[in-house]
C-alpha cells in the first residue's frame, strides 16, 4: 500500500472517531471519557506489543528519542485530548473537529520557524485558507 492510501485510511478513521466520541460523551463527563478512551489505547498498545513490535526494535530506540516520544504521547493523548473532549462535549462536532484539526497550520508555522522549512507562496496561501476556514466555522 502506498503513502496516499494509508493517509486516506487514517483520515477516514479520524473522521469517524469523533462521532463515536461525541456519542460516548453524551452521558459522560470529559475526564472519565478520556479515561475510558485511554483504556482503548492501552488495549491497542498491548496488542501492538504482543503481536507487531519486536522486543529488539523497542530496545534499539535511544533515550533522547524515547523522551521526545513519551512527551509527545502525553501532550497529544492526555493534555490535548482532554481539551478536545471538553470542546466536543459542549460544542457541535461539525465545528469542533475542523477547528481542533487545524493543527497542521501550527505545525507548518513552527516547521518554518524552528526547522527552516521553506515558505512558498503556495504554502502561505494554504495557511491563509486554513485561517479563513477556522474563522468561518467560528462565526458560522
Amino acid at each position: 500500500m502506498n503513502a496516499f492510501l494509508w493517509a486516506v485510511i487514517a483520515a477516514l478513521i479520524w473522521g469517524v472517531v469523533p462521532l463515536i466520541e461525541k456519542a460516548g460523551l453524551a452521558k459522560a463527563e470529559p475526564m472519565p471519557g478520556l479515561f475510558y478512551r485511554s483504556v482503548g489505547v492501552l488495549i491497542g498498545l498491548l496488542l501492538l506489543g504482543l503481536f507487531i513490535v519486536k522486543p529488539q526494535e523497542i530496545k534499539s530506540v535511544d533515550s533522547r528519542s524515547i523522551g521526545f516520544l513519551i512527551l509527545a504521547g502525553f501532550l497529544a493523548s492526555i493534555v490535548a485530548q482532554s481539551c478536545f473532549y471538553n470542546s466536543l462535549k459542549f460544542g457541535e462536532v461539525s465545528r469542533v473537529v475542523p477547528i481542533a484539526g487545524s493543527f497542521p497550520l501550527i505545525t507548518f508555522i513552527l516547521g518554518v520557524l524552528f526547522f527552516g522549512e521553506s515558505l512558498t507562496l503556495l504554502k502561505a496561501s494554504g495557511a491563509v485558507l486554513i485561517v479563513l476556514g477556522i474563522w468561518a466555522l467560528k462565526i458560522g
